[in-house]
């Protein structure tokens, strides 16, 4: 689940962590509120204009800008709220349709009152999978696509592992504020804000922080300036309070309508959709799909459950995708039998109709497997079943042609 950015900036507070001061707004009315409140606070007339949505990039799509006034002001935030900002990062990129803003932060202008004493580094916390571990990635090189770093100047980028168990160490945090080239008062601020921010990173359950730019101010202060944050889905039962910040506006509405039905769903570019229990067993059907000269159209787990309800719900789900061309069902008979699913397969199919133009196949293994294969094959419709991996491939290839 990702977070806006002063919905993280906020949850990095909790933990200690300073952050670019900032009002958020969800029209331009309360842009102007937000402003008198936040003038009040820096005794300063100049702030940033910033577009929320989930995506990197905003300043390069005009989703950033720096007002020196009220007047500036009212006219940026009208601009910004409501426009569809177009980012290298928003679907489609640039040329793409863009994200629709609802709502900007008004932030201060942490680089006054000299801009160019201030340092822009970049650093982020995600976990190596491979490693087992979690790791820092940091960089001089703030403010800009740590990919161009990483590609052009990959001896400006470091990473830092942290062993799960062990926890952040001392050395470690001081070793990264060396390796900024930090010293006195920036040294001792830059380590206090590498363990708060880890500690906020393993407190909010997150896969991803990024904070780009973090910034040394002129006078040694290292504040986020931006944030990037992604909690993991997994652990939002234990935070209610974070889950309660998902922006659905933001998600994709079919896995949104997926995920209120209960339904694993995540929306793929092929042609082939995927009905599945299991998230191993989905890992398979879509190698299984490309192997067959396929690709797939989504990553569906219906579950320990697939009865006639839920078989029809994930149906509809599939089919939103006009790409889709035909459907591999491919279920596991351990905990359900695949007689019942294989009924619910049928139930659904009726059910549904003409909605269905689409060729079906139907791959049950397990329990009960032969009565299943009986009950699809006596169905009536237009079913393809399989018991074999390898027989379900084939009747991709053979719908697709």
């Amino acid at each position: 689940m990702n977070l806006h950015e002063y919905q993280g900036k906020n949850l990095l507070k909790e933990y200690g962590v300073a952050i670019q001061d900032g009002i958020v707004a969800n029209t331009p009315e309360e842009a102007v509120e937000a402003y008198h409140k936040l003038k009040e606070r820096t005794k300063s007339d100049v702030a940033l204009v910033k577009a929320q949505i989930h995506a990197g990039g905003r300043g390069k799509g005009g989703g950033i800008k720096l007002v020196k006034n009220l007047d500036e002001l009212k006219a940026e935030s009208s601009n910004i709220i409501g426009m569809m900002l177009k980012t290298p990062q928003t679907p489609g990129g640039i040329d793409g349709p863009g994200k629709l803003v609802s709502k900007v932060l008004i932030a201060e202008d942490a680089y006054a009152p000299d801009f160019d004493a201030c340092e822009e580094f970049y650093v982020s916390i995600l976990m190596d999978r491979e490693r087992k571990c979690n790791v820092i990635i940091y960089s001089t090189e703030g403010g800009m696509d740590i990919e161009q770093v990483a590609e052009e100047t990959p001896h400006l980028l470091h990473k830092e592992y942290v062993d799960p168990t062990l926890g952040l160490q001392g050395f470690q945090m001081r070793k990264i504020a060396f390796n900024l080239g930090l010293s006195g008062d920036a040294f001792k601020e830059m380590t206090k804000f590498i363990k708060n921010l880890y500690k906020a990173f393993i407190g909010a359950d997150a896969s991803l922080f990024e904070i780009n730019p973090t910034l040394k101010t002129a006078d040694g202060r290292i504040i986020a300036v931006d944030c990037k944050m992604a909690i993991d889905d997994n652990a939002l039962f234990r935070h209610k309070d974070l889950e309660e910040l998902r922006d659905t506006s933001e998600e994709d509405a079919t896995e949104v309508e997926a995920r209120s039905y209960g339904l694993n769903y995540v929306n793929l570019d092929g042609n082939v959709g995927c009905m599945v229990n299991g998230a191993g067993l989905a890992m398979a059907t879509m190698d299984i799909i490309k192997l067959s000269g396929g690709e797939p159209a989504n990553f569906l787990d219906v579950g320990g459950t697939a009865d006639a309800a839920r078989v029809e719900q994930a149906f509809r789900i599939i089919l939103k995708d006009p790409a889709v061309k035909a459907i591999l069902i491919n279920i596991f008979g351990g905990i359900v039998r695949c007689d019942r699913v294989a009924q619910g397969v049928v139930d659904a199919y009726k059910n549904m109709g003409d909605a269905i133009q689409v060729p079906i196949i139907v791959r049950l293994q397990g329990t009960n497997a032969d009565i299943a294969k009986d009950i699809i094959d006596n169905s009536g419709l237009e079913v393809h079943s399989a018991i074999q991996l390898q027989d379900a491939a084939d009747l991709v290839t053979k719908v697709l042609a």
